[in-house]
């Protein structure tokens, strides 16, 4: 079996080398729609396409670009991912969270991910920005499965904290009206059936997606701190409209910049 930690690592040291920065601070995921937010955090130093680095991807998903963007914003140095890949592409956990554990080998301590969600909890609106407080995660795997860096996390992490409190904090005092939600991670690609988001929302879940919630975890696990931010794309089967995945990147787009502003206004508090 392949060692996950030692491609993560190999391309950590391509991404160095192909953007003359040895260190990055702050990694940023960006789901579906958010593309254009990319422009609030400043000028591009250097661009990479990611499936030019060991062990990553191609993404094939509308709203997905797969680049890795290098800016300096401040004093920080961002590295933003622009479009990731899913579990519903045919690809295993370690594939999924790749980048991420890219991000952190490279020195990322802070890891933000996006995504566009559908609401389940009565009150939330379509373009409604929403901070990930919790997970429960219905995909069936996990990104920890196989090998584990004894020397870099451990066995049997604890995700109590997976979700860092002290990020969610910062963001609320940016802006006071964000709310917090649990996130329902599911395999996809089919949307939710009405019953299953029935159910979900018995069992605490605010809001549901395909994505995020294993990169969570493995970045958490090597010891970064996670901010999610879920953007209300549509509302979940049996509560709205028939869904579409062009509806859901047409409000990502129209949400795009002010979620780009919360975003390096955060990056600049961290």
């Amino acid at each position: 079996m392949t060692d996950p930690y030692r491609v993560a690592q190999d391309a950590a040291d391509a991404l160095a080398a192909a953007t003359g920065v040895d260190r990055h601070d702050v990694a940023v995921v960006l789901g579906s729609g958010w593309t254009s937010a990319v422009e609030r955090f400043g000028s591009p130093t250097a661009e990479v396409l990611t499936a030019d680095l060991p062990g990553f991807a191609a993404a094939t998903v509308a709203g997905h670009t797969g680049r890795a963007l290098s800016i300096q914003s401040g004093a920080r140095r961002l590295l933003v991912l622009s479009g990731r890949v899913h579990g519903y592409e045919g690809h295993a956990p370690s594939a999924v969270v790749h980048p991420v554990r890219t991000a952190v080998l490279s020195g990322c301590r802070t890891v933000v991910l996006t995504n566009a969600a559908g609401g389940i909890r009565d009150g939330l609106s379509v373009g409604q920005p929403v901070l990930i407080s919790d997970h429960l995660d219905f995909t069936g795997s996990s990104p920890l499965t196989g090998p584990n860096p004894d020397d870099l996390a451990p066995r049997f992490p604890d995700l109590t904290d997976c979700w860092t409190a002290r990020l969610r904090a910062l963001a609320r005092d940016l802006d006071p009206s964000l709310v917090e939600g649990t996130y329902v991670g599911v395999r996809g690609p089919a949307y939710e059936t009405p019953a299953e988001i029935r159910t979900f929302r018995q069992w605490g879940g605010d809001l549901v997606g395909m994505s995020t919630v294993h990169e969570a975890i493995a970045a958490s696990h090597l010891g970064a701190d996670v901010l999610g931010i879920s953007l209300v794309t549509n509302l979940a089967a049996g509560l709205g409209d028939v869904l579409d995945h062009s509806d859901v990147l047409r409000v990502a787009g129209e949400s795009a910049d002010r979620m780009g502003s919360l975003l390096a206004d955060l990056i600049e508090r961290l």
